[in-house]
C-alpha cells in the first residue's frame, strides 16, 4: 500500500511535532532551577531549599537552587522575567521585588503583574523585631526610650533596601516619632553584623532568626504581624503593644516567567501544593516561623495586586522616597 503525495508532504511536520508534545509530557526531563534574589541563608533562601529538596524527589529531576542577589532583590527577580517560559526557570520571591519594589524604586526592570506567571503563595512570614543578647534594651519602650534619647545613633540592618525588614523600621520610626539609622545589607549577611553588635536592632524573618533565639544570642521584643506568630507565641505584637495598623509582615510566593505552559504551570502548581501539605513539610515551616498556603494562581495575581496596592500606600505614608 502507497502513501498518497499529500499524507507523505505531511509526514515530516507530524514528526516534528511529536518530540515536542512528548517533551511537554514529561517535564520535567532536565534540572529546574530556583532562582533566590537573595544571599544563602535567608527565609526566601531557606524555604526554597526545603521545597527543592523534597520536589526533587518528586520530579525525579535535580532542583539547583541558584542565589542572584542584589538591588533588593531585583536582580534575581529580572532574571527570571527574562528567562525562557518553559518551566525550567522559576523565582522563591518575595514581598520585596515582587510588590514593594513597583513603589519604591525608580525605573523597575520588570513589572510583576505583566512579566509573571503566578503560581503560588508559599508562605506568610512575620517580621520579629530582635537585638543582641547582650543589648541592654529588654522591650519596644525601651528601644523606643533609648532612640529618643539618642537621635540617629542607634541603628538597625535590613537586607536590603525596599524590603520590608528595611520599611517595618521606617514605619517604627514614623509611629514612634525616632530617628534611627537604616543600615542595608546584600541579604542576610545583615544578620552577622546584628549578632556581632554592629546594628543595634532588625526586623528579621523569623525563619532567619529562629535559630539564635532558641540559642539565646538574640531577644526577640515583639512582631510585625497584626496577631502573634504561632512559632513565638510569648512575643508580643506589634499592635498589641499600641502602634496601631502597624502590619510588615513578610510572604513568600513563586513564580515562573510569563509565558510558560499552561500544562507545565498546572503541573508544578499540582506538584508544589502537594509538597506544602505534606505534615513533615508544614510542621518544618511552622517550626521555622513560617505559615504554610498553597493558594491557586488567580488568587495569588490578586494577592499581588492587592499586595503593590497596600505597600505603595506604605511606602507613602512612611515617607520612604523612590531610590
Amino acid at each position: 500500500m502507497t502513501i498518497s503525495r499529500r499524507a507523505a508532504l505531511a509526514l515530516p511536520f507530524l514528526v516534528s511535532a511529536v518530540p515536542g508534545a512528548r517533551a511537554q509530557e514529561v517535564w520535567p526531563n532536565r534540572p529546574v532551577r530556583f532562582v533566590v534574589s537573595f544571599t544563602p541563608g535567608g527565609t526566601t533562601d531557606i524555604i526554597a531549599r526545603l521545597l527543592g529538596a523534597a520536589l526533587t524527589e518528586k520530579w525525579g529531576q535535580s532542583v539547583v537552587i541558584e542565589n542572584r542577589p542584589g538591588a533588593g532583590g531585583n536582580i534575581g527577580s529580572e532574571h527570571v522575567a527574562r528567562a525562557a517560559p518553559d518551566g525550567y526557570t522559576l523565582l522563591v520571591g518575595s514581598v520585596g521585588p515582587l510588590a514593594v519594589n513597583q513603589s519604591l524604586v525608580k525605573n523597575m526592570p520588570y513589572d510583576t503583574l505583566r512579566d509573571f506567571a503566578p503560581v503560588t503563595l508559599l508562605a506568610g512570614v512575620p517580621n520579629i523585631l530582635v537585638v543582641p543578647a547582650a543589648s541592654p534594651i529588654r522591650d519596644v519602650a525601651g528601644l523606643v526610650a533609648e532612640a529618643k534619647r539618642r537621635p540617629g545613633a542607634l541603628s538597625y540592618g535590613s537586607t536590603g533596601v525596599g524590603t520590608s525588614a528595611h520599611l517595618s523600621g521606617v514605619m517604627l520610626d514614623q509611629m514612634a516619632g525616632t530617628q534611627t539609622l537604616h543600615v542595608p545589607y546584600r541579604g542576610a549577611v545583615a544578620l552577622n553584623d546584628l549578632l556581632a553588635g554592629r546594628v543595634d536592632f532588625m526586623f528579621a524573618t523569623i525563619p532567619s532568626v529562629m535559630g539564635h533565639i532558641r540559642g539565646g544570642q538574640l531577644r526577640p521584643l515583639a512582631v510585625s504581624s497584626v496577631q502573634r506568630s504561632r512559632s513565638n507565641p510569648d512575643v508580643p505584637s506589634m499592635v498589641e503593644l499600641g502602634y496601631r495598623d502597624f502590619d510588615a509582615s513578610s510572604w513568600f510566593g513563586m513564580v515562573a516567567p510569563a509565558g510558560t505552559p499552561q500544562p507545565v504551570l498546572d503541573r508544578i502548581v499540582t506538584d508544589v501544593h502537594a509538597v506544602l501539605a505534606q505534615p513533615r513539610i508544614a510542621q518544618t515551616m511552622i517550626e521555622q516561623g513560617a505559615d504554610p498556603v498553597g493558594n491557586g494562581p488567580d488568587a495569588f495575581r490578586t494577592f499581588l495586586a492587592h499586595e503593590i496596592n497596600r505597600w505603595r500606600e506604605i511606602v507613602r505614608i512612611a515617607g520612604a522616597l523612590p531610590e
